[in-house]
Formats: structure tokens, sequence, C-alpha cells
């Protein structure tokens, strides 16, 4: 029987359930069926939403990028990033894949009016008084390895923190660093596929 979870990855945790030495994984902090797995996955230094299941369907429908679907990123930047900046993300830049030039596909980024809700990070962000850090979010339908960190400093401005708050319709909501909900097959398939 498939079975789907929603899950917050907490920071500095890796997206794998197999033990790795001297670092945190999903498994200590969720038990899932043992052919439950990630589908796609958060970098150890990122935090967020992240699906769990053994819909191998699903999986594939996900992950092959000619099923293009929106993942929204909360990013916090070092500096006071402008328009300017935000544009060239939004048309696209120019990053490094394995070596090889890549250029992004075009994407929506906006500059958050306030700060995001989010849990503090543990631990937190190193602050600097004379530096903002403010937030932007970008909606991408590609999922390079590290891309949002890629292209927020080819535009000069680094990532600091970075939150997978959406996939399609599937939101963090109220989850927290290390909490789980179970969803049905039918509010998996009409919130990430729109009953398609």
């Amino acid at each position: 029987m498939n079975v789907y979870f929603l899950i917050y990855k907490p920071y500095q945790v890796l997206s794998q359930f197999s033990p790795q030495e001297g670092k945190q994984t999903l498994a200590d902090f969720f038990t899932v069926p043992k052919d439950v797995y990630p589908v796609g996955r958060l970098d150890y230094d990122s935090e967020g939403l992240l699906l769990l299941t053994n819909d191998k369907l699903l999986n594939n429908r996900l992950l092959n990028p000619k099923f293009a679907h929106q993942r929204e990123y909360w990013v916090q930047v070092d500096g006071a990033i402008g328009f300017e900046a935000i544009n060239k993300i939004q048309k696209g830049v120019t990053i490094n894949i394995d070596g090889k030039d890549y250029a992004t596909k075009p994407c929506i980024a906006a500059l958050f009016e306030k700060d995001p809700e989010l849990p503090e990070r543990n631990p937190p962000i190193r602050f600097r008084k004379e530096i903002p850090a403010p937030w932007i979010r970008m909606i991408l339908t590609e999922g390079k390895n590290r891309q949002v960190r890629k292209m927020t400093a080819n535009v000069g401005f680094p990532t600091l923190r970075l939150v997978r708050y959406r996939i399609e319709e599937l939101v963090l909501d109220s989850l927290q660093p290390g909490n789980m909900i179970q969803l049905s097959q039918t509010e998996i398939y009409q919130k990430l596929f729109h009953g398609k």
C-alpha cells in the first residue's frame, strides 16, 4: 500500500535514512515503513518541506524534468539585495552544474516586505549588525544541485538560510522542524497534480 508523509526536514540533517558517520539523518527524527524514501532531496544545510513515500509512479513524476512543477523557496541572503539582482534571477543566470555552465530557466523572485514567520534555526545564522539579511521568495520549476544558492551567489548575495516552503500546493504551513504529517493519496495527488 502506498503511503505519503510530509515532513519539515531540519537544518543540518541529511535527506536519507541510511546512517552516515557524524551526521544526523531523517532516521533521527522520523519513523516510517522500510520501503518509504524521500522524493528528491534537500541539502544538508537547507531545511523545509520534503515528501516521503513508497509510490514509485509519484517519485518518477516529481523527479522527471519533463513534468515541471513549482517549488517555492524562502531565501535569506547576505546583503541588501535590490530590484536589479532580483530581476537577473528571474530572467535566469548561468551557474555551474557538474563542471558545465547551465542557464537557469526563468523563475519568479520577489523581496518579502516583512520577514516570513518561520521557526528559529538552530544554530541561527551569523548576525552582523551593519549588513542586512533580507528574505526573498523564489519559485522554480527545476531543481538542479544547490541551484538556489548558486543563483543568489551569482548576483552577489550569498544564501544564509534556505527553506523550501512549497511543492505545488503542498505547503509547510504550521509544521515545525522534525514534524511529520501523513496524507492520503487523493490529497497528495490533488495538491500536486490538481486532479490531472
